[in-house]
């Protein structure tokens, strides 16, 4: 295993680092730091998890060290741009330790927060600037933040950003920034959409690839549950009495199915809150801090927190419903097994949510281990009421005692004779539609 010292990084930041706990660089740091701080673009591929936000960081803070002097007002010297409003706070929080004892600032911006107060410290200028594209963007068109003298361009997360919809926004920032400039693009998986940002980006980057896309973590023992949609709940809460002291993460579809779970489980004596779009950027902080205070110790989110959420401890992630997008189970079970731990990630499948399973498992290359073949379960467990019912067997007719036997006619069918006439029984005679 190399060390900080063999990467090329000054002495200052090197005791910084020591002076902050960091003795060994994770393998995607100890790729990227040497080839970054040569002035190479850099396209780094690695699962969530493993120490991304250091691989870039520590080679631009040591060149920004390096180039110190007065930041222009409204302006920025190095630019970290970021899908979601917890990654891009995340990232800050890992970066300000770094630049602790120098004149260096590390300011963020991002929607659900006044923007006049980000406004007001932005005229002061800014050395490393945390953003997401939406607020971005509003801040360029208000003149607001001059983006020609940023030297450094990340791109964090890049497939969560495409798969959010944002790369109408990163065009548009894109011609704001200056052209001699270097981009570091950093991703858990490599879609095709990716290998086109970095040609638009990038000027002949290194690329640095410590996992195979897609591929988990090896410390997360992950398993599926075969259940009906009815099933889910009593299931989930079964795992949940287990051990109620365990941090869990349950990850549902939709922002109102988050946030009913949530209530559900406060019901029923859960220390339980949820992070999800229709919360406030307080409301998200409060009940992110609720879990690292331990208040909290299960935290319902949808896809808003699959990253940029560094909670230490989470013991296990429950994905309540299957993700629509392949790469987000990925995501999601990275929030376990962080820093060298081990973790746990249970998935619930019902039979609609078959296909999002299978599409799931050739993105990581293998099975996730169940405890029963699904088609078997399902129709083990599935309630009266979503299966189909059974046709019972035809049972001969008993007679009354003293009751004859009808007349069967020459077809077989009771009632007619064999001369085709009908019988006469009660009730008036139908017509011939002949007449």
């Amino acid at each position: 295993m190399s060390k900080f010292e063999t990467l090329g990084l000054s002495p200052k930041l090197l005791q910084t680092l020591s002076d902050s706990g960091f003795t060994e660089p994770t393998p995607i740091q100890a790729q990227s730091i040497p080839l970054a701080l040569k002035g190479h673009d850099i396209m780094g591929l690695a699962q969530t998890g493993t120490g991304k936000t250091l691989a870039f960081g520590l080679p631009m803070i040591d060149q920004l060290r390096a180039k110190q002097g007065k930041t222009a007002p409204k302006s920025a010297k190095a630019l970290i741009l970021a899908p979601t409003r917890e990654l891009v706070n995340q990232i800050a929080d890992n970066l300000r330790p770094l630049v602790k004892g120098t004149p260096m600032k590390v300011a963020t911006v991002v929607g659900g927060q006044s923007i006049n107060r980000q406004i007001r410290m932005l005229a002061r200028g800014v050395d490393i600037l945390v953003a997401t594209p939406g607020r971005l963007i509003d801040l360029l068109d208000r003149k607001e933040i001059d983006l020609s003298t940023a030297k450094f361009l990340v791109l964090d997360e890049a497939d969560q950003m495409l798969d959010m919809g944002f790369i109408h926004a990163l065009r548009q920032i894109e011609p704001h920034l200056s052209k001699s400039r270097q981009t570091m693009l950093f991703s858990a998986t490599m879609p095709k959409q990716i290998e086109q940002l970095s040609r638009d980006y990038q000027n002949d980057p290194k690329k640095v690839q410590v996992a195979p896309p897609g591929k988990t973590a090896d410390k997360i023992t992950q398993s599926v549950c075969f259940l009906t949609k009815a099933e889910k709940p009593v299931r989930l809460r079964e795992i949940l009495s287990e051990d109620k002291s365990a941090l869990t993460l349950v990850f549902a579809r939709t922002k109102h199915g988050a946030e009913r779970m949530k209530k559900q489980l406060v019901a029923e004596g859960f220390a339980a809150d949820s992070v999800h779009g229709n919360k406030s950027q307080g409301q998200r902080d409060r009940a992110i801090q609720a879990v690292r205070d331990g208040t909290v110790t299960v935290l319902v989110a949808t896809d808003v927190a699959a990253r940029g959420i560094d909670l230490p401890g989470v013991a296990r992630v429950i994905n309540y419903d299957l993700p629509n997008v392949p790469e987000s189970y990925v995501h999601r079970i990275g929030r376990t097994a962080r820093a060298g731990r081990e973790g746990e990630a249970i998935a619930f499948c019902s039979s609609d949510e078959r296909p999002l399973l299978r599409d799931i498992e050739k993105l990581i290359g293998r099975k996730i281990p169940g405890a029963t073949p699904l088609d078997e379960v399902l129709v083990r467990k599935t309630p009266p009421e979503e299966a189909e019912t059974p046709k019972a067997p035809n049972k001969p007719r008993r007679r009354r005692p003293g009751k004859k036997p009808q007349a069967r006619g020459g077809n077989g069918n009771p009632g007619k004779r064999g001369n085709g006439q009908r019988s006469r029984g009660k009730g008036p005679r139908r017509r011939s539609n002949a007449a």
